[in-house]
């Protein structure tokens, strides 16, 4: 990777220079929503109809597939989810609603037999606009996680070549221009492997910085970690002091993203771990993930709105250091994010002068207000109020 310590000098001096080449502009509130989130059980059943169309600006359902070098819905729900995404618009013809593709678990396999011949992505990229048109998106996010060394020009010839079909097919109608965005990595090694930075910057309008999972139960000596800390920890100590999102936000602007389209990532969920011993710091030895949440039933992840209920009689600790808060129960640790910790987050991207913010996902926020008696969507809506005070 290089040095193993950069110099932050030149990381923030590359940033400074951006700021001031760019104007200010309007905030984005970016707001995922996923397909799965409706075959929850009560609290957490989130459908298209559980939105508010003035809670976010852009909306991105994740996610859609590849099937045949054609882009797809694989949900039996489908046609309800584009009457809903029209029935938004009606009520609110300003918000900007997006179809993601890709995410975790197509992996960056799933992108390869489209991508490995001109004639596959082209076939795929006339299916994206005739998609989006016919079922009133207005725009593509992909989400290739993440693209290994090898895959670094197959990705960026992928972008270039659906931005430029976006601006022929605009050229070409009355319509308005379709958006392209990206979900992209946060990890410094991950970034250098995956993305031709300064070629995205002209092709995308947009990124949308995954600025979390910074620790969680895959690591290996598996110890406790903050999911998405604002900063470095006085612990961190060379690799381990990129898993910050300062540092990852700084990065992309050193590699010349311009700061207006970098969208800082803000997860509404934890990352938990069973505690191995009586330590229970940051830094604690475990012995696995946390164990699942009563509706996400994942290990090792607590939607915010079960993290209310696990507080009950929880101890909580707000790191200083890293601007974040954990909470311990037994031999239960989560480090997660709450209305604090957003709206520092948001105000630490106001200050340099950063797109706005990203959340993953709304359906794991109180949308309810049933769990956490700080009302529906109080992180989203603790964003959006930070994005939108002077």
């Amino acid at each position: 990777m290089g040095t193993s310590i950069m110099d932050k000098r030149a990381l923030w001096a590359g940033l400074v220079v951006s700021l001031l080449l760019q104007g200010a502009s309007a905030y984005k509130l970016v707001c995922y929503f996923t397909s799965w989130s409706q075959y929850r059980q009560e609290p957490g059943k989130f459908t298209a109809e559980s939105i508010d169309p003035f809670l976010c600006s852009h909306l991105i359902y994740a996610f859609a597939n590849i099937s045949n070098n054609k882009i797809t819905i694989d949900d039996k729900n489908a046609t309800a989810l584009y009457q809903a995404i029209s029935s938004l618009k009606t009520k609110n013809p300003n918000l900007k609603i997006l179809v993601s593709i890709g995410g975790y678990l197509f992996g960056s396999e799933g992108f390869h037999p489209m991508a490995d011949s001109p004639n596959s992505q082209s076939a795929f990229i006339a299916s994206v606009i005739s998609f989006l048109r016919n079922h009133d998106f207005d725009g593509l996010d992909v989400d290739w996680i993440y693209p290994d060394l090898k895959d670094k020009i197959r990705f960026t010839a992928l972008i270039h070549e659906l931005a430029e079909a976006f601006q022929k097919e605009f050229a070409n109608t009355n319509k308005e221009r379709l958006l392209l965005t990206a979900g992209v990595a946060a990890w410094r090694q991950m970034i250098d492997n995956s993305y031709q930075i300064e070629k995205l910057a002209k092709d995308l309008d947009f990124i949308n910085l995954l600025s979390f999972d910074f620790h969680g139960f895959w690591e290996r000596p598996l110890v406790t970690g903050h999911n998405s800390p604002l900063r470095k920890g006085y612990r961190d100590r060379g690799m381990s002091s990129y898993l910050n999102v300062e540092y990852a936000l700084g990065y992309w602007a050193h590699k010349l993203m311009p700061t207006e389209k970098i969208i800082m990532g803000i997860p509404t969920y934890g990352r938990s771990f069973t505690l191995a011993s009586a330590d229970t710091a940051v830094g604690a030895s475990a012995s696995g993930p946390g164990a699942p949440g009563p509706i996400t039933g994942s290990s090792g992840i607590l939607a915010y709105y079960e993290i209310c209920q696990f507080l009950q009689g929880a101890k909580i600790t707000r790191l200083q250091d890293q601007q974040v808060p954990y909470a311990v129960k037994g031999n239960q640790w989560v480090g997660y994010d709450d209305v604090e910790s957003v709206k520092n987050k948001v105000q630490f991207l106001k200050n340099l002068n950063m797109g706005g913010a990203t959340i993953w996902s709304i359906d794991m926020d109180d949308f309810t207000g049933t769990s956490c008696n700080q009302g529906p969507f109080p992180l989203v809506q603790a964003v959006k109020r930070s994005l939108d005070s002077l």
